[in-house]
């Protein structure tokens, strides 16, 4: 319970990696802990980068720090990698919204004013890195964390930045809140169209990583933000169990699920999933130059043989290559593709072994039609 968890702040405060150079670090500053790693430390979830707010100079701490640091000097933000891990160190700042949607404008502003412009209340809460490690939350976060409520910050909320809609969507299915109901209808009407297509993209991706991105694409389709593909929620399902797991843990999973969930190149998967390959060499050139993310979803949609795909057949080759062919006396051109294209099936098929095999084979293809 949050409560409990909140009596153990200080204790899993301690506990954070990294902590004791953020902390050494702060001797003098006003900084502090905001955000995500906040609400996990009262949920007792793991949390591994880390978001620190200073009201003040952020370059100055981010030097303190030490290891690597990229400035972004429009927020007045800088990325810190120390022993592994990444702390994001920003000037504490108040924002203002030219138009719906657009980016933000930034000045310098208190904590309080920054935990203000934030998406939703579980996170715009902060803790000091000096003295006590006292949880500054005034807008009701552990209150909401404890209901299990998700509620934006202020009306216009959404109107400001609509891709906080897409959040709401990722935050409620990791943590199975609900909505707050003037936030839900604040989100019902987002507008995404206002938002460039590359920042809904990324929310979208962030989204199909978690773990429960299924209950997250639900609630977008129940919000009218987006459509799901017919059979996209169960087959977020499948592709999330088969990249758990070899031979697809190499297929890029937050694409292949948000391809799943809003349809995505599942003409072609469907295609490939109707296939059954009388052989090995026939379902490698029928698999061959595909992505992977449309091998994962034919895949999920039952073609079995891929496994066999991925695992062996695209990576059988052969012992010859075109120069034992030209030494035997095959003229270059079509002919040295069409001996060695022979002597890969008949390898992949089983029919021949060896490099006497290969040549034999590859030689008699390559010499057919010859007059």
């Amino acid at each position: 319970m949050v409560g409990n968890a909140s009596d153990r702040l200080e204790e899993r405060l301690t506990a954070l990696p990294g902590i004791a150079r953020l902390r050494e670090a702060a001797a003098g500053a006003r900084a502090y802990l905001v955000g995500g790693v906040v609400r996990d430390l009262l949920l007792g979830r793991p949390r591994g980068d880390l978001d620190v707010v200073v009201e003040g100079d952020a370059a100055a701490f981010a030097a303190r720090l030490g290891g690597e640091a990229r400035a972004h000097e429009r927020f007045g933000t800088f990325a810190v990698r120390v022993d592994g891990l990444r702390v994001d160190v920003a000037t504490a700042r108040a924002e203002t919204y030219p138009r719906p949607g657009a980016l933000p404008e930034v000045r310098p502003a208190s904590l309080r004013e920054d935990l203000a412009r934030r998406d939703f209340t579980i996170n715009a809460m902060a803790i000091p890195l000096a003295g006590e490690p006292e949880l500054v939350d005034p807008h009701g976060g552990r209150e909401d964390l404890g209901a299990g409520l998700l509620r934006l910050l202020h009306a216009n909320s959404i109107a400001d930045d609509p891709t906080r809609a897409l959040r709401a969507a990722r935050y409620a299915a990791r943590f199975g809140f609900a909505l707050e109901p003037a936030s839900e209808a604040q989100v019902r009407a987002a507008d995404l169209a206002t938002v460039s297509a590359d920042r809904v993209e990324a929310e979208l991706r962030k989204l199909a990583a978690e773990e429960r991105a299924r209950a997250g694409f639900e609630l977008l389709a129940a919000w009218g933000l987006v459509e799901l593909a017919p059979d996209g929620a169960a087959l977020v399902d499948a592709v999330a169990k088969l990249s758990a797991r070899d031979p697809w843990r190499e297929v890029d999973h937050a694409e292949a699920v948000l391809a799943a969930a809003l349809g995505r190149g599942l003409a072609e998967a469907a295609e490939l999933a109707a296939y059954r390959p009388p052989s090995p060499s026939a379902g490698r050139e029928r698999a061959a130059g595909r992505s992977p993310v449309t091998l994962l979803l034919a895949r999920a949609m039952g073609a079995a043989w891929l496994d066999d795909y991925m695992r062996s057949w695209r990576h059988v080759g052969l012992d010859i290559g075109g120069g034992d062919l030209l030494a035997a006396g095959i003229e270059e051109g079509p002919a040295i593709g069409r001996g060695l294209a022979a002597a890969l099936r008949a390898k992949l098929d089983g029919e021949i072994s060896g490099r006497e095999e290969e040549l034999r084979v590859a030689l008699a293809a390559a010499r057919e039609g010859r007059p």
